[in-house]
């Protein structure tokens, strides 16, 4: 693993160094969308919804839409007045207990790992959350965004959890549940009896994901059997290069129309560059015979001018 963030635990006059890792990770199959005749990757553009323009990056602001449906635009200045946390430190606010904290306020798992010379102090931030059953609620700062978070020991290791703020997590207000409506005696005995069948303890080993396992066997039957578009690679990488150079053709126009020169007039053709050598200097000596050819002609024409 890779760490992705480096800071300092912090709980009064204590520091602990430490590592922050990801502890999950996405295994969801990742489709592509592409045309269904070629294979063919579907690409976007950024495409100014006002004037039809295509926009670069640099130019790209945050915008935020009002009830009204008006924009407005906030620029760097705006958000750099904005309070945010960049100290690279898990400040712990309070210790509480465990039960306390509802698994719907959890976000995003990370594992904090110590530098080897604050192993002590670690080991004993997680031996006291162990032996007291709480859990630390801290703010934390990534991506420059403050954050709350909980600390807490699995396997030995304290692990933190961002956490949704309160008015992220919905109220479930559903009416006929509601309702004063209750199961009768009979019915609650059929219910314990099903529930003691099917007791049991979590075992994440007995669980897999069969759709992705289905897909990925799904894609390996079309691969042994051929069924692969491989030029759609291809035509992603031509595609690049003539966007390239298209994109220098324009950078040179401009710059030619900056310094008041004359554009270049178009050509209406292009030498293909992905030929043999061979054809190419075919081309090249039809071009020079043409143009032999063509010099000839024009002085034919102008010669009668000059004797006249």
């Amino acid at each position: 693993m890779r760490a992705i963030w480096k800071g300092a635990v912090s709980f009064g006059l204590v520091n602990v160094p430490v590592r922050l890792y990801s502890a999950t990770e996405n295994h969801d199959v990742q489709f592509r969308q592409v045309h269904r005749e070629d294979g063919g990757r579907i690409r976007y553009r950024r495409i100014c919804s006002i004037d039809g323009e295509e926009v670069s990056y640099d130019d790209i602001a945050k915008g935020y839409e009002t009830e009204d449906g008006d924009m407005v635009v906030l620029t760097d200045d705006d958000f750099a007045d904005l309070p945010s946390k960049t100290s690279k430190e898990i400040g712990v606010t309070k210790f509480v207990p465990a039960d306390q904290i509802d698994p719907m306020w959890l976000d995003k798992s990370y594992f904090l790992e110590p530098d080897k010379s604050a192993t002590k102090p670690y080991v004993l931030l997680r031996d006291a959350l162990e032996s007291e059953k709480r859990v630390a609620i801290v703010t934390v700062s990534i991506r420059t965004r403050m954050t709350m978070a909980v600390l807490r020991v699995r396997d030995g290791v304290i692990v933190m959890q961002t956490m949704l703020w309160p008015d992220e997590v919905r109220a479930a207000e559903f009416a006929h549940v509601q309702e004063e409506t209750h199961a009768s005696k009979q019915e609650m005995d059929m219910a314990r009896m099903l529930i003691d069948q099917l007791a049991g303890d979590y075992d994440p080993g007995e669980y897999e994901d069969d759709y992705a396992l289905a897909v990925k066997e799904l894609v390996r039957a079309k691969v042994e059997g051929g069924e692969v578009r491989v030029a759609a690679v291809e035509e992603e990488e031509s595609g690049e290069v003539v966007d390239l150079l298209a994109a220098l053709s324009r950078s040179v126009e401009k710059a030619k129309a900056a310094r008041g020169e004359a554009p270049a007039p178009a050509k209406s053709t292009t030498a293909s560059k992905t030929g043999t050598k061979k054809s190419g200097a075919k081309k090249a000596a039809a071009k020079k015979s043409t143009t032999r050819k063509t010099t000839a002609k024009t002085a034919e024409k102008r010669a009668p001018k000059k004797a006249s």
